[in-house]
């Protein structure tokens, strides 16, 4: 899945995978992580969610990588911000208040870009790649994220047959063979969420579970 796949989905508003609200999930398990306030919350490939906004109101830095421009800047034009632009790298980082969006590809991100995170929210990240770029997604997160970060990791899992990717299922094996050996993982809720997703039952998904995780490096 090249970067020309997203860029085309922005341009053409193909944007079915963004939420017109805060993700339930994050409202209620984030607050029981016990981050402190001012913590620095890494969002990988985080679009223009509203869930940015939520952590900032929550009183977070937030760090948010995204590859498309476009959905950088419908974020802060959405909500009237005017952000500050500059450059950090290959990154083009656009700041407002404690939000800051860097505009680029994910996997050029380094430790030291980091080093001051110590929160993790992924709802969309590894959801949205393929197997193979799921592997490497999760080895550069492992590189570079401190050590003792926290966070949420939200999964879908249904028959892939049954429906083409993204986003793509991500079955509890896969995490644990991913991420398992370096950092513990815990399920918080397993939810069958079939009945408020039309897109998947209009492709006729039989079954759609959303899985969210407790991360911690460790």
């Amino acid at each position: 899945m090249q970067p020309e796949f997203w860029h085309k989905r922005w341009a053409s508003n193909q944007i079915g995978f963004h939420l017109p609200e805060v993700n339930p999930h994050l409202q209620r398990f984030w607050p029981a992580l016990g981050l402190e306030e001012g913590a620095r919350v890494l969002v990988p490939l985080c679009g223009k969610s509203l869930d940015l906004l939520w952590l900032a109101h929550k009183g977070h830095e937030v760090l948010g990588v995204e590859l498309s421009e476009k959905a950088v800047e419908d974020f802060f034009a959405e909500h009237q911000f005017d952000p500050d632009i500059s450059e950090q790298g290959p990154f083009k980082v656009y700041r407002a208040g404690s939000i800051e969006l860097w505009c680029g590809d994910f996997f050029e991100l380094t430790a030291g870009d980091v080093a001051d995170c110590s929160g993790l929210y992924d709802r969309a990240a590894l959801i949205a790649l393929p197997p193979e770029m799921r592997a490497q997604y999760a080895a550069h997160l492992i590189r570079i994220l401190p050590k003792d970060s926290l966070g949420l990791l939200i999964t879908l899992d249904y028959d892939q047959a049954q429906m083409d990717g993204p986003p793509f299922a991500v079955l509890d094996d896969e995490v644990q063979r991913l991420f398992g050996d370096v950092w513990a993982l815990k399920i918080l809720e397993d939810q069958d969420v079939l009945g408020e997703s039309w897109k998947f039952l209009e492709a006729g998904v039989t079954r759609l579970e959303e899985r969210v995780y407790r991360v911690s490096s460790r």
